[in-house]
């Protein structure tokens, strides 16, 4: 899946965009609010949803490798967030949807 698919297929909206974000090739997701879950994932190309507006999702993310965080619920993120999704340079989504129809609807990408 393509980071600008999943953008469209959620709805979401793009609140950072990492440099290589169209060429990255998201092919494992994870869901999880608790970061501790997150950070025993050994997977490439990974995407986290999570409905945890913080930024130790951030924090996790680059631990783990991961591509791309999308945040569910429409949560309001706050700056320092979105200062170290630019400084790990991983692309930041957020959606209105919940977690479960955000996951619905990237069950159907993945079937594509």
């Amino acid at each position: 899946m393509k980071i600008n698919d999943i953008q469209k297929k959620i709805d979401a909206e793009v609140i950072f965009k990492a440099t290589d974000a169209d060429d990255i090739d998201i092919n494992n997701v994870t869901v999880s609010d608790l970061m501790s879950d997150v950070l025993v994932v050994d997977e490439s190309e990974l995407l986290i949803v999570s409905s945890l507006a913080t930024d130790q999702v951030l924090r996790t993310a680059d631990i783990v490798c991961a591509s791309c965080v999308v945040i569910v619920n429409g949560k309001n993120l706050n700056q320092q967030m979105i200062e170290r999704a630019k400084e790990f340079d991983i692309t930041l989504l957020r959606t209105p949807h919940t977690t479960f129809n955000t996951c619905a609807k990237l069950n159907e990408l993945m079937s594509e």
